[in-house]
C-alpha cells in the first residue's frame, strides 16, 4: 500500500502563488492516479484536481480550472499542484490521494485508496 506525504503548504496573500507536493513512501506512484482534495473548516472534502498514470489525463474542479496545474514527476515519484492567483476561498487543508483507477482518473474520493495527512494552505491578507 502506497503511503503519501504532502508538503509545501503555508500562508500567502490573495493573488499569490504556492505549490504543494505529494511524495510516496513504501511504494512508488507507478500505475497510480493521484488526486488532490481539500477541506475547509466546516465544509465537506472536495475534489480539486487529478492526474492519471503516467500523466496523460488530468481533470480539474471548475473552481480551480485555469488557476491550478497538476503535474507528476515519474522519476522522483512525486505529484505537484501549482496554485496561482490564490483567493481566501482556497483556504483549506489539502490532501493528496492515490487510486488504481487510471482511465479516466477518478474525481470521487471513494475511489481513492491511500491518503496523505494533509497540508494547510491559508490565503489571507
Amino acid at each position: 500500500q502506497v503511503q503519501l506525504v504532502e508538503s509545501g503548504g503555508g500562508q500567502v496573500q490573495p493573488g499569490d502563488s504556492l505549490s504543494v507536493s505529494c511524495a510516496a513512501s513504501g511504494d512508488t506512484l507507478a500505475y497510480w492516479s493521484v488526486g488532490w482534495f481539500r477541506q475547509a473548516p466546516g465544509k465537506e472534502r472536495e475534489f480539486v484536481a487529478t492526474i492519471s498514470w503516467p500523466g496523460t489525463r488530468t481533470k480539474y474542479a471548475n473552481s480551480v480550472k485555469g488557476r491550478f496545474t497538476i503535474s507528476r514527476d515519474n522519476v522522483k515519484h512525486t505529484v505537484s499542484l501549482q496554485m496561482t492567483n490564490l483567493q481566501p476561498e482556497d483556504t483549506a487543508v489539502y490532501y493528496c490521494a492515490a487510486s488504481r483507477l487510471t482511465s479516466p482518473p477518478p474525481i470521487q474520493s471513494v475511489e481513492y485508496r491511500s491518503w496523505g495527512q494533509g497540508t494547510q494552505v491559508t490565503v489571507s491578507s
